[in-house]
């Protein structure tokens, strides 16, 4: 097969929670960019979500707008069971949904922490189980893919660099890191694939202020030199859960201009 071939996602459907804003949504259309029909997920906004869905169609696929909160096992299996009614069976899966409460250690509540670990890390495992059981359940398609379904989360670079007044955020990405890897490990024989991304500084909403108020201290952060945009996670996704990246699973792909080479390092530190 020819590298385009192997990059399409024609006949392929996808679902990606938290993907009405941000990196969710440049996944979204990567992903439909590539021929896949999309399940929009949200939840908080569904006006967002639906400026989502029509941007997919407009790249000529099927797209549908669900609203879920991922941390709730009952909505996650209802917005599965629903993805399926409409658009069919799911050969992709993308579980980025998540969420930052910061505050330093001793003034973090646990609401907070809670809060964190539970749409972050809990209900990544809600979704990666659910993904698995519906992997299954459809069967190999191999006309569409040699695997039986991709699994993909959104880390973070904090997944490995320590993050102070954020530690729930960190310790749920942490978490991340050994939940996918030991997913991947137990279902790899099934044909499953599973691995995740994890971006640095990435332009979206949830770091517009830091952004503008010390835009100069977060680039030296990035040897690269500049700060990602979504799209470029998106792509990055898109070609992981393609076919031209079939023989890579449990393996955690950083895109982030080079931040966890620890540039304060150069020199000698």
């Amino acid at each position: 097969m020819t590298l385009p071939d192997l990059l399409s996602l024609e006949g392929q459907i996808a679902l990606v929670t938290g993907s009405s804003s941000g990196i969710g949504r440049a996944t979204a259309l990567e992903i439909a960019r590539a021929g896949a029909d999309v399940v929009v997920n949200y939840h908080g906004s569904p006006e967002e979500a639906d400026a989502a869905v029509a941007e997919v169609e407009a790249l000529g696929r099927r797209a549908i707008a669900i609203a879920a909160d991922v941390a709730s096992e009952s909505e996650v299996v209802a917005m599965f069971d629903q993805a399926e009614r409409e658009l069919g069976a799911l050969d992709i899966v993308v579980s980025n949904a998540g969420i930052q409460k910061d505050a330093a250690l001793a003034e973090m509540s646990l609401d907070d922490w809670n809060a964190v670990i539970g749409v972050n890390l809990t209900g990544a495992f809600l979704v990666g189980r659910e993904a698995v059981r519906r992997f299954r359940s459809k069967g190999l398609r191999k006309s569409v893919s040699p695997a039986l379904g991709k699994l993909v989360f959104d880390s973070s670079v904090h997944q490995v660099i320590p993050w102070a007044y954020r530690v729930n955020y960190a310790a749920s990405k942490g978490g991340l890191d050994l939940l996918m890897r030991s997913i991947a490990q137990e279902v790899a024989s099934e044909k499953i694939r599973v691995n995740s991304v994890a971006p640095g500084a990435i332009a979206t909403a949830i770091n517009a202020e830091e952004r503008e108020d010390d835009k100069d201290a977060m680039l030296k952060l990035i040897p690269y030199g500049r700060i990602g945009e979504p799209a470029d996670v998106g792509r990055t996704v898109a070609w992981l859960v393609s076919d031209a990246a079939d023989y890579i699973t449990g393996q955690t792909l950083f895109v982030d201009g080079g931040m966890t080479l620890y540039p304060g390092f150069r020199g000698n530190g």
